[in-house]
C-alpha cells in the first residue's frame, strides 16, 4: 500500500508524513530529501553543466528508514543534516525543476518502494511517480502559517534565519514549483484536499488515520 501527500513547502506534509509512519507502521518516504541531496551535488558543480550531470549519474544515492529516523547517504557519507542547509534549501527548487534531476529522483523513489506499506510526501507523487498510490492528498496553508511552520522547525533544528526571509523563501519556491515545465506542483484530481491553515499535527495525522483506516 502507497499514501502519498502532496503540497507547498510548509504545508505539514512531512511532519504528518512522519507522525503517521509512527502511529501506523509505515515505512516514511520523503522524496524532497532525494532532492536536496542532488542539490549538494549542484552546489559543487553548478558551475559547469556538463560536470554536474556527470557527477550526478555516477553518484551513489541510498536512504534507510529505521527506528522512525530518515537517514540520507550520499557517496557513502551521511549528509541528513547537511541537506537542511539554508543555501541547499534556497537552489532545491531550481535542481527540482531540471527534468534529468527529476527522472533521476523518480527512479529511485520506484526502486525503494517494493513491497511493503509506504506515507510518502512530496509535490507530484500522486501525478507522476506513483499515480497508481492507494490514497492521495494535497495539503495546503497560507504562506505566512507556512513560514511560521519552516521557522519554527529549522529553530528547532539549530538553523538561525528570520520570518520575513523565510516568507519570501517560501514565496520564490511557490513560483518556481507551479511554474516549471517538468511535473509542476498540481493537485491529482482524485486526491482528498486538506486545508492545515487551522489544523494541528494531531489533526492531521488523525485525518490521515480515520480515511486510510475506513
Amino acid at each position: 500500500m502507497i499514501v502519498v501527500i502532496d503540497g507547498p513547502a510548509g504545508s505539514g506534509k512531512s511532519s504528518t508524513a512522519r507522525a503517521f509512519s509512527r502511529r501506523t507502521g509505515f515505512t516514511f518516504l520523503d522524496s524532497g530529501a532525494f532532492y536536496r541531496a542532488v542539490t549538494l551535488i549542484y552546489i559543487a558543480h553548478h558551475s559547469n553543466p556538463e560536470v554536474f550531470f556527470e557527477a550526478l549519474d555516477a553518484s551513489d544515492l541510498k536512504v534507510s528508514f529505521d527506528d522512525g529516523v530518515f537517514r540520507v547517504f550520499l557517496n557513502g557519507t551521511e549528509v541528513t543534516d547537511e541537506i537542511r542547509s539554508p543555501q541547499v534549501s534556497g537552489m532545491v527548487s531550481t535542481v527540482a525543476a531540471m527534468p534529468r534531476c527529476r527522472d533521476f529522483v523518480n527512479r529511485h523513489l520506484r526502486e525503494f518502494v517494493q513491497t511493503g506499506t509506504y506515507i510518502a510526501d512530496g509535490r507530484d507523487l500522486g501525478t507522476v511517480v506513483f499515480p497508481e498510490a492507494d490514497f492521495k492528498f494535497y495539503f495546503d496553508a497560507s504562506v505566512e502559517t507556512r513560514a511560521r511552520r519552516r521557522l519554527d522547525e529549522m529553530t528547532s533544528g539549530g538553523t538561525r534565519s528570520d520570518y520575513n526571509a523565510v516568507v519570501e523563501n517560501i514565496r520564490s519556491r511557490d513560483k518556481t514549483d507551479a511554474e516549471r515545465d517538468t511535473a509542476p506542483l498540481r493537485k491529482a484530481d482524485d486526491a482528498i484536499v486538506v486545508n492545515t491553515e487551522t489544523m494541528t499535527l494531531e489533526d492531521q495525522v488523525e485525518f490521515l488515520m480515520n480515511v486510510v483506516k475506513d
